[in-house]
């Protein structure tokens, strides 16, 4: 995984515009946030099939963790600061606190924690920009399925049809050819 973990901090740091994304999420001070999903897993996808440009992005995914604050409220308010300063509509922020009564799940202990639940494993990865602006990577599932196109359910993640449904909804093969549905 040494090897993927440096490709992938390679492609993040040569990317100004993820930069200035990491720096402005670093400086909102959410505590144990991550930028995560797509964010990070289409951006991989898009560099090792050659492409110029990012693909499009749904939404960027950011989570933190906070027991004392649990409010939606408050999410709100940090995608629309997020909005505000980017110019872009589609942050998504979640306190991981709450989400596990969303998803039925125990309660998850950080943000670490709740990307075990994500449905696949090439999204259950997460990165942070820390103060000595060095990154660190949160991946449950390693990053080998990213690098190696292998798109696998979350061996916990039970609900079989809700995968498959979502993965054939996201066309991820049309958008990148080399990926290998699991």
């Amino acid at each position: 995984m040494t090897a993927y973990k440096d490709q992938l901090l390679d492609m993040i740091y040569s990317n100004e515009e993820m930069m200035k994304e990491l720096e402005l999420l670093r400086s909102l001070q959410l505590p144990d946030w991550y930028v995560a999903a797509g964010y990070i897993r289409n951006y991989v996808w898009d560099k090792l099939h050659g492409y110029e440009a990012r693909t499009p992005l749904n939404d960027i995914d950011v989570v933190y963790y906070d027991l004392s604050a649990i409010d939606e409220v408050y999410e709100c308010k940090i995608e629309q600061q997020l909005q505000d300063a980017t110019g872009k509509s589609i942050w998504s922020v979640k306190n991981q606190a709450r989400m596990h009564m969303i998803n039925r799940n125990d309660p998850y202990t950080s943000s670490e924690d709740a990307l075990y639940y994500w449905v696949e494993t090439v999204t259950a990865v997460g990165v942070r920009l820390e103060e000595d602006d060095s990154i660190t990577v949160v991946c449950p599932f390693g990053l080998e399925d990213i690098f190696e196109f292998r798109v696998s359910r979350n061996p916990l993640f039970q609900d079989e049809a809700y995968y498959r449904a979502r993965v054939s909804k996201k066309n991820w093969q049309e958008l990148w050819p080399k990926l290998k549905i699991e």
